[in-house]
């Protein structure tokens, strides 16, 4: 029987006594692409980073295949927002790859060939193996995104959690990222990705999650991202042009 990539259970977060997620519970299958939906201030983000345990919880669990975070670091990928990163540190964009390496290597080994030839890998995989040298505040943010993809597509983990990864990244970009994105679900890989774009969520995911402070639904796409589900996630802000296509719609 496999294990469960992630189960969440009652899961609360708060910022200065405000509810920023209120006794979520969900789990998600293996081997899916998984979209994180709703409107701004909805807690995608911080849903996310609970998981990881960078943001404390009031309450609730969350389990790794069947354990706590820090017993699966390994297992797992993360991508964060863009504007979280200091790009103007002093690095360059094969130095940030090898970073995906260090969780293999332990705290005393510094990488060495293999890691390099692992990195320059993962700089072809997304078409960035020419900038290996390039300082990463000299790349368009196009291209900053493509390396910590490559970042996470180093460490090798079993289960990706990617934070807006589409967000301010041109076509050809876009492109790239759900091509890596499906070729890690061919691998057997669990992605959650959080998502902005509801007109490409039929095309990009296998399962969502509908998220507004509390749990709105969360199931394989066909089942879970229809007109009544998303009225119910995002009220007012959401108008549907096509009744019977809930993917041709707009939030305001």
């Amino acid at each position: 029987m496999k294990e469960c990539p992630l189960i969440i259970q009652n899961l609360s977060v708060a910022y200065q006594k405000k509810p920023v997620l209120r006794d979520i519970s969900f789990e998600v299958p293996e081997g899916q692409l998984i979209g994180i939906i709703g409107p701004n201030g909805a807690g995608k983000s911080t849903l996310i980073k609970a998981a990881l345990g960078l943001l404390p919880r009031l309450s609730g669990e969350v389990l790794i295949y069947g354990e706590p975070y820090a017993q699966q670091r390994q297992r797992i990928g993360y991508v964060p927002q863009r504007e979280s990163i200091d790009w103007d540190f002093p690095t360059s964009a094969l130095d940030v790859v090898m970073m995906g390496r260090y969780g293999h290597l332990g705290w005393l080994k510094r990488p060495g060939r293999e890691e390099r030839r692992i990195a320059m890998e993962c700089l072809a995989k997304v078409g960035m193996m020419d900038y290996a040298d390039r300082q990463i505040s000299q790349l368009s943010g196009g291209q900053q995104q493509r390396i910590f993809l490559a970042r996470a597509l180093a460490q090798d983990a079993s289960l990706y959690f990617m934070d807006e990864p589409f967000v301010g990244v041109d076509a050809a970009t876009e492109k790239a990222i759900i091509t890596l994105l499906n070729e890690l679900k061919q691998q057997g890989k669990t992605v959650l990705v959080v998502h902005h774009d509801l007109n490409t969520v039929k095309e990009y995911f296998d399962w969502v999650v509908l998220l507004n402070v509390s749990l709105v639904a969360a199931g394989p796409v066909d089942q879970t991202f229809t007109t009544d589900l998303l009225q119910l996630t995002y009220g007012g802000r959401l108008t549907i042009l096509d009744q019977h296509n809930p993917a041709s719609l707009i939030t305001s």
